[in-house]
């Protein structure tokens, strides 16, 4: 049964990266639509009632734990990453983007050093160097780069990620948190200043067509709802680093995705980039794998461990 249960939670981690990988050219399209900031507030907060609904009908705890925690994690977890990752996709590439955003592991090792207390080992360090030199080859900033700011973007969208993903480690080891809840907590507060945003900067009307409405529901059920199930799912089922690696696929999938659907081709520097920040990966994902073998063999995190 224990197998079993290991290879559904395997199967949900390729489903979760097809889900997530895919959505950055669902997205991409969709901002024919909509405007960013709107799009971005209609997604959280649409994805924030639908876990609320799932935390009601699961019987889990509705307080999120700290109100004014929860509040500082909705303001860089959805308002910082969902707005700055939406922003970028309207002049940058889906895979691109895609690809920048899941630069978040190197910046939290990074960032938990010095707010944590937690030291880079020798082999975070070889990752943290192929994702900077990865990010040089992105930038490239020896010659002109059309998408610049895109790309200054989708940068500091991974970074506000890391820095949700602090905060929340340093939360969970102070007040008792249920996940679920928090996350529906965070996307609902997050996503109203967002929804602020897009009134004030002037966003253009929303056209429900077919394809936007699809966009939406594809958003708020599978990239939300059935997602973060499953994640939650190989988080209690799997080492944390093999969960780990399940996310490695998700901007392999956006580039592809970007690729085949959009015509975006990489050009020499950018899949130099593509390539470092992937082998970066790779090794962050082998360290956490070696670590969790060596010191919890056969057991993974529990939720909320806060590891």
């Amino acid at each position: 049964m224990s197998t079993q249960r290991n290879w559904l939670a395997v199967l949900g981690l390729g489903a979760m990266a097809a889900i997530w990988g895919y959505n950055w050219v669902i997205m991409k399209l969709a901002l024919q639509f909509a405007g960013p900031f709107a799009f971005a507030s209609l997604r959280a907060i649409a994805a924030g009632a639908l876990l609320f609904g799932v935390v009601l009908v699961l019987r889990r705890p509705f307080s999120p734990g700290s109100f004014p925690g929860v509040l500082l994690l909705a303001l860089l977890q959805t308002t910082g990453f969902f707005g700055l990752a939406i922003w970028a996709l309207v002049s940058g590439g889906a895979g691109k983007t895609a690809v920048l955003v899941y630069t978040m592991p190197f910046w939290l090792i990074v960032l938990a050093w010095p707010l944590l207390g937690e030291r880079l080992h020798a082999w975070q360090w070889v990752a943290v160097v192929f994702a900077f030199a990865g990010l040089l080859a992105l930038f490239h900033p020896w010659q002109y780069l059309p998408h610049l700011f895109s790309t200054l973007l989708a940068s500091l969208a991974g970074l506000s990620w890391a820095l949700s993903g602090v905060f929340n480690k340093y939360l969970q080891k102070r007040v008792k948190v249920d996940l679920l809840s928090l996350t529906a907590w965070q996307l609902i507060l997050g996503g109203i200043p967002l929804l602020f945003i897009s009134l004030v900067v002037g966003s253009k009307p929303i056209v429900w067509t077919p394809y936007f409405i699809g966009a939406v529901a594809y958003n708020v059920v599978l990239g939300t709802a059935v997602a973060w199930t499953l994640w939650f799912f190989a988080l209690q089922t799997l080492p944390a680093g093999i969960a780990g690696m399940g996310t490695l696929l998700t901007p392999v999938v956006g580039v592809l995705s970007a690729w085949i659907q959009l015509g975006e081709v990489p050009g020499h520097w950018e899949m130099i980039g593509v390539i470092l920040i992937f082998s970066g990966l790779m090794v962050l994902s082998w360290t956490e794998f070696r670590y969790y073998r060596r010191y919890a063999p056969g057991k993974g995190p529990k939720i909320g461990s806060g590891r």
